[in-house]
């Protein structure tokens, strides 16, 4: 695992989409397609708007959700809310090329069968993403995958259904999908991230951002994050 750290949470924003950029170009060039999978949070907004600046192969991207709160279509807590707003209403995509979690489903289960179908469909099978793109809880959660939840321990599938956090039910991608993926961009922004960021550095299982693989990841941090971690030897200072 990369740590890069920048300035202030603008600057990793800009060097994420900068970064998704690239890898959408090399993907599309190599195979055709670029399948990436978005968190949610207000950098990751700043990040997706900044993206849709960069010279990207649009007709090629495939945007899917990490996770997603339980709520009706609109719902600000929805993070499909704020991908429409961010991506889709700056970038040259097509509303299909944005694939949302069917959280408003009345079988929350066969929907959580139904997005892994999807993803089969337009990431091969075993579903293999081409980016995952994750934030970091100050509890140590990524994705919607949460201290002392069941889905911690889902490996049959690559989708399910959380208990309730935060007052919401969740869908997730779970372990397998997100290790199964060609790259993983960590983006890690604010001072209250500090200590699970050092734990996630230290590769901390006990943590579920911890159970993330490190192989192919890299770490955007704000100096705010990074605190005393940008004096390690695998850390770079932008």
């Amino acid at each position: 695992m990369k740590i890069k750290v920048y300035p202030d949470a603008d600057a990793v924003a800009l060097e994420a989409a900068k970064l998704i950029a690239k890898a959408a170009q090399e993907a599309v060039a190599a195979r055709g397609k670029f399948v990436m999978a978005v968190s949610g949070g207000k950098t990751p907004w700043i990040m997706l708007r900044d993206l849709a600046k960069q010279e990207v192969p649009w007709n090629g991207v495939h945007i899917v959700e990490v996770d997603e709160r339980i709520a009706p279509e609109g719902d600000p807590d929805r993070n499909l809310t704020h991908l429409r707003e961010s991506l889709l209403e700056h970038a040259p995509l097509r509303p299909d090329q944005i694939h949302a979690m069917p959280v408003e489903a009345t079988n929350f289960e066969t929907a959580c069968m139904r997005y892994a179908l999807t993803l089969n469909e337009i990431a091969g099978s075993p579903p293999v993403l081409d980016l995952v793109h994750l934030g970091l809880g100050p509890d140590g959660h990524t994705a919607s995958l949460v201290p002392e939840d069941p889905v911690l321990d889902v490996n049959e599938t690559d989708v399910a259904l959380t208990g309730i956090y935060q007052n919401r039910r969740r869908m997730t991608l779970t372990y397998p999908i997100i290790n199964r993926s060609r790259r993983v961009l960590w983006l890690v922004t604010g001072s209250e991230k500090t200590r699970m960021l050092a734990r996630l550095q230290a590769g901390d299982v006990s943590v579920p951002a911890g159970r993330v693989s490190r192989d192919h990841a890299v770490v955007l941090a704000d100096l705010a994050a990074a605190g005393q971690i940008g004096k390690a030897s695998k850390t770079e200072v932008a």
